[in-house]
Order: C-alpha cells, then structure tokens, then sequence
C-alpha cells in the first residue's frame, strides 16, 4: 500500500454550509480544508475557526478573471500540501468522497469525478440532454476534469506558477486545467444543481458555450457542424429521429445512473441545438455568481458589473 500523502482541500464558497461540513469530516488529522471566501465573512471564519484543519483564505474582488478561478488560485497559494483537491459547494459529498478520490490518484495518477447537471427551472430542465451530453458523456469520454471534484498534485501540473498566472486571467477553472493536467475522468457521478430561473438557464447556456469555444475551439465547430447534420436530418425525418433520440438519451441516463424523466426532451433540444450554440457564442457576457463577465478570449475577461 502506498504511503499515505496528506491532501489540501480547496472549496470556493459564499458560506459556511453542509459541503463544508461533510468534507471537514473526512479529513484526516494531516489533511486541510481551505474555505475560500472573496472576502471576510465572519459567519464562516468562526465556523472555521471550531476545525483545527481548516483555514479560511479570503481571496478578494476578481480583476480580469472569473471569481471561481480566483478563489481557486488563492487556494492553492495558500494550501501547504503538495496534492490538491478542487471542490464545490453545491454537491452531497458522500463519507467516502475523498478517500475514493486519494485511492483513485493512487491507481491512475489525476482523477476527477463526473458531473451530472440538474436544471432547476422549467428551461433548465427542458434544456437537461444537452448537459448529458456536454456535461456528463463528453467529460467522461474524452477525460476532461471537472473542477467541483479533481485531485492532482503540483508536479503534475508542469508549471504551477504559469498555471496560476493564467488562472488569474481567464474565467473556467477546469478548462484551463485541461491544458495543464491530464485526468481520467471516472464514471462515478455528482447531481448538481443549476439554473432556478429562464435567465439562470440561458447565462449557463452562454458560459459553457463560451468554455468550449475559448479552450477548444476545432470542438465547438465539430459539435456545431454536428448538430446542424443531425437537425436536418431530424426535420427530414422526424417520427424515426424522435425514436432514435429519445432511445439514445435513455441509454445515456441509465449508464450514468441519471432516473430523470427529462430524456424525454432529447428531440426538441435537438431541433434547438444550432439555435442555442449560436446564442451562446453570440454573447460573450453573462452572469455566474452574482457577477457579470465579459469574455472575449480565453485571457481577455472584463469584471463587467456585480
């Protein structure tokens, strides 16, 4: 068994809440929680101060970034161990998160988990098979970290202080971390929740089209190229095209353990695939966390309004 390597968690929050709880449980005494605050929040740093391992890293206003990849940069400056994990607040971390992510570095080196995003909103759910595609299938097949659960170590990322410049300067964490690190993603999954309102729901449609086009720009012309065949082969064809769409969603959920009735929507998302790709890469504002950015490269971003 290999010997046992201490782990610094870093968890971007607005709060103290119950993914801060679960995580600190599952700290051994050697490991830490860094709670990453934009600024003091002294509700979280007298919850804080009751964890002998935990520390709460205020990491201040972004400039020229997201808020996310300025948090997480802050983190990692501030943790003490050599192996990183990367999480988020807005997931159930089961008692055997963390150490199933420490066994699985052991096994394959840099590991993420798999997303499985969750719409809460009439348009967030409608829109729910794009996710399961993009968001859960694609991350899973082509090994792309997610950064509300990865585990790497320093070394892993080649240059760390190049990584940490850039990360000041673009706004998706994990996409950024796809150029540096390369991850098996496992097919072990997290529900998340997103959206709560049409306009949450279309934000979230700009920022992720936004995320492909600036990391993987021959990807979204694929994809684009893609969608546009099988939405005329679906208007064409449209009784065989609903089978076969709804089929083969059905099958995606099942593989990931996803019991929503929302495969259902496959066929019409389908037809409002080409629309929505083109809305996303139209806008480069948009909304995340109480902010908006505008993103007109990959380290081109402007803190436009809170």
């Amino acid at each position: 068994m290999a010997d046992y390597v201490p782990t610094s968690v870093v968890l971007p929050t607005t709060g103290w809440n119950g993914a801060c709880a679960e995580v600190v449980a599952q700290l051994r005494e050697e490991d830490e929680l860094l709670v990453v605050c934009d600024d003091e929040n002294e509700a979280v740093a007298d919850r804080v101060a009751d964890v002998s391992n935990a520390r709460l890293v205020v990491a201040g206003d972004p400039e020229g970034c997201s808020g996310k990849a300025n948090a997480v940069a802050a983190g990692m400056e501030a943790a003490e161990h050599d192996r990183i994990a990367w999480s988020d607040d807005d997931y159930h971390h089961p008692p055997d998160w963390l150490e199933g992510l420490r066994q699985d570095y052991e096994e394959h080196g840099p590991v993420s988990e798999t997303p499985v995003f969750v719409g809460q909103d009439p348009l967030g759910a409608f829109l729910e098979p794009t996710q399961a595609l993009s968001g859960t299938l694609m991350v899973y097949v082509a090994d792309i970290p997610w950064g509300g659960a990865v585990m790497f170590e320093r070394d892993d990322l080649g240059d760390e202080d190049a990584f940490l410049e850039e990360l000041r300067r673009t706004v998706s964490d994990d996409g950024l971390l796809s150029e540096y690190v390369d991850v098996t993603t496992l097919g072990r999954t997290r529900r998340v929740e997103i959206g709560g309102s049409a306009r949450e729901s279309l934000e979230n449609q700009v920022r992720f089209t936004q995320i492909v086009r600036n990391h993987d720009v021959r990807g979204i012309a694929l994809m684009t190229g893609i969608a546009t065949v099988l939405t005329a082969v679906a208007v064409l064809f449209p009784l065989p095209m609903l089978a076969l769409t709804t089929l083969s969603m059905a099958a995606i959920y099942a593989a990931f353990g996803i019991r929503r009735w929302t495969f259902l929507t496959a066929y019409p998302v389908l037809l409002a695939s080409v629309p929505l790709t083109l809305y996303g890469l139209a806008r480069h504002t948009f909304v995340w966390g109480g902010r908006r950015y505008r993103w007109e490269d990959k380290f081109d971003v402007t803190v436009v309004s809170e």
